[in-house]
Formats: C-alpha cells, structure tokens, sequence
C-alpha cells in the first residue's frame, strides 16, 4: 500500500478499530488509484475527459462504498469512503470530481431521499458504472446563493416541466440522468428536486473545456427547453428542494475536503522525491534549509487537513444514524464546513508549495505537481466557496443572532 496512504490508516487505527472489511476495500482503494494512475496522466496531457477511470474504480467496488447492501453498495461508513477518496485525491482534483458527484452528491441523495423505486432504478446502476450520475443545482447567476436560482418548474398533470440552464455541472455532459433543481413557476417560494433523464427532449448539453484544471473531469452546461418528466422524477417532498440541497452539499463537501487530503499527500510525495533527486549548487536541493522549509509547511499542512475531515465523517455517521435531530445535523454541517475549508485552503497551499520544489520543471503538466497545482484551485470554489464557509464558521462562534444574510 502507498506510504503515505498506509500511514493514515496506522494513525486513524488509534481512534477508529478497523474491521476486514473496511482495510480490503481501502486496499482496494490503494489498488485502483495505481490502475488510474497510469490512464490519468495520458488524458490530462490531452485535455480530454478520462473515462477509463470509472471502469476501474467500479473494477475495485469503490463506486458503492457508503451505499447499503441492499442496493449492491458494501454499506461501508462515511469514514471509509473518505479514506478511499483520499487515495484517488492524490492523483489530483479531475477523477476525484466524478467520484464526488457520482458517489457522495447524487447515489447518497438518491438514498437518503429517493423513493424506494428510485433507489432501486439508479443505486445499482450508478454503483457499477451502467449510468453517470449529474447533481445540478449552480446556474450562471446562481452559485453561493442557489435559492436565487431562475431554472423553474410547471406541474402540468401527471408531469413536470422544466426550463432554465444549469452551469458548470461536473459530469454534465456525460451525465445519463441529473438531479435538476427547479423553482415553481407559481410559487416562487418552492424548489423542489426532480430526475432528469438526460435522452429527453429539450435537453442541450455543452461540454466547457476553458477550464483551469480538472481537465480529465466532464464540466458541463445543461439548457432545458420545456423538458417533461413524470412526477416519479420528484426526489424528496415537492417544495423541500433546498432540504435535498442542503443534505447533499454536506456530502459533496466532505468529498470534496477528503481530495484535498489526497491533493497534500501526492505533493508531499512529489516534493520529497524531487529533494531527494535534484542536485544543485553542487549538492541534493534537499539539503538546502528553503526547501527543507517548504517541505516541512507541506507535511504540517496534511496533519492539521486530515483529522478535521475525519472528525467530520465521524460525525456525519452520527447524524445518518438520527437525519432529523436538528443538534445532529447543526454539529454535522459545521464540522463540515470546518474541514472543507482548512483542507481545501491547505491543498491548494501544498501544491503551489510544490511547485516551488520542483522549480521551472513544476509549471509543467508534465511534472506530478503540475495537476495538484491546477486542480487544487478550484476546491476553494465548489460545494461552498472559502467565504461561505467562513459565514458558517463565524455564525457558530458568534451565535445566531449574528447569522449572515438574515
């Protein structure tokens, strides 16, 4: 198993007994992301969505990891499909985004609240890669504040039928079905959550490739122009969308922070072994009390990152336990927020860090760090940027009569 990866779980075996079950599937982890590995980079060089990557990651079982058993998932704890997603993290940011929305944004949706026949249609399928899933809640004027969102909805009989454009969708180009949220068109005060089947008329879909980074992940923009979907497509109760959001931006962003975990190992990683190679001024750069320095802040940086995100799946397991307890759910949400915002700050600090290691080689997709570096930006943005978090941080200090926005 990859050192680093392995020391994780030898320091997290302190806190948490690890059952058979759980080290086969973060061996498993450990396998799949040597397999992508080997893809990964050939595709990033290219600019080019990997698809190779799902079909090793269902390959290993990682695709179900947190589903239950019932629906073909190992049923496994938000603990350990962290971990997993930590190992893929440090391949970069690109793979670890469908992951995120495949696994931890829409299958955890669907499950926590799905219909049992939603369950049932789209859990097995996702878990073994037969469908991509797609979680579309960000517009072009709607991203920190997705209850301004303009996509609406009309119940028109047995149907709903949907109009606007969702913006900058991971897996939305490619996405089979998508989680579409839309605001009634005669209740302005209502979202509601409904399954989109991508093959139906009047959906358009642009791939967006002008991207900073990510470029092995599909970003996409989604038009819908009068889409009718049967009211079986309702996900949650109609009019509680911002319920079903919500839920899921927990899960999303504890995805999110795990990568990032992965994101300060790999440039850990890299950065030690550029040390520990490269001579100039005629010894190893290693031995240079700088980059001594850089490679010091980026270590410290991964044992400040790691335990707030493993505080945080610890805690959102206790939540899943009792969903409606509101003491639950308010403790959930900021430890969350908590490790979304230390571990994506830290990334992206890391790999800019080593990029300095590497020198004039590291502003280069072609070195390891060049990926880390590219992809970590765009953590400190999606599933609640830096100063939306920093919002929820504060409220919890300061108390509720100081909640922003109110």
């Amino acid at each position: 198993m990859e050192e680093i990866f392995a020391k994780s779980i030898e320091d997290l075996g302190h806190v948490h007994k690890f059952t058979e079950k759980e080290l086969s599937i973060l061996e498993n982890a450990d396998k799949a992301a040597e397999e992508i590995a080997e893809t990964e980079f050939e595709h990033y060089i290219k600019h080019e969505v990997n698809l190779d990557a799902p079909k090793t990651a269902k390959k290993y079982g990682l695709l179900g990891i947190p589903i239950k058993e019932e629906y073909g998932g190992s049923g496994s704890t938000h603990l350990i499909a962290v971990l997993a997603k930590e190992r893929l993290g440090q391949l970069g940011m690109s793979f670890s985004s469908f992951y995120n929305v495949q696994v931890f944004l829409a299958s955890l949706t669907i499950q926590r609240w799905g219909t049992e026949e939603q369950k049932k249609k789209y859990l097995n399928k996702a878990l073994n890669n037969d469908i991509v899933l797609a979680f579309g809640l960000t517009e072009p004027e709607a991203g920190s504040d997705p209850a301004s969102m303009k996509t609406t909805y009309a119940k028109e009989g047995s149907e709903y039928v949907l109009n606007g454009t969702k913006y900058l969708i991971t897996n939305g180009s490619i996405a089979d079905h998508i989680i579409i949220f839309a605001r009634n068109s005669e209740n302005q005060k209502q979202i509601s959550a409904i399954m989109v089947d991508t093959k139906s008329k009047g959906v358009n879909r642009m791939q967006l490739k002008e991207k900073i980074g990510l470029f092995t992940s599909d970003t996409g923009m989604i038009e819908l122009e009068n889409v009718r979907v049967p009211d079986s497509g309702l996900v949650g109760e109609e009019g509680k969308g911002m319920h079903v959001a919500y839920s899921a931006l927990l899960n999303g962003r504890l995805g999110v922070a795990s990568g990032c975990i992965g994101v300060i190992e790999g440039s850990l990683k890299a950065a030690v072994s550029r040390a520990q190679e490269r001579v100039q001024h005629g010894k190893l750069i290693g031995k240079h009390q700088l980059i001594q320095r850089h490679i010091a802040e980026i270590r410290e940086n991964l044992e400040m990152a790691r335990w707030p995100v493993y505080m945080a799946a610890m805690q959102r397991a206790e939540y899943e336990k009792d969903p409606n307890n509101k003491a639950l759910i308010e403790e959930a949400e900021l430890r969350t927020a908590l490790a979304k915002k230390i571990a994506s700050r830290l990334a992206f600090e890391s790999a800019d860090r080593a990029v300095q290691v590497y020198g004039g080689f590291g502003y280069s997709l072609l070195a390891p760090v060049g990926a880390l570096f590219c992809d970590s930006r765009v953590s400190r943005i999606y599933e609640g940027t830096d100063e939306i978090l920093e919002l929820k941080i504060a409220e919890e200090v300061l108390g509720k009569d100081f909640e922003a926005f109110s």
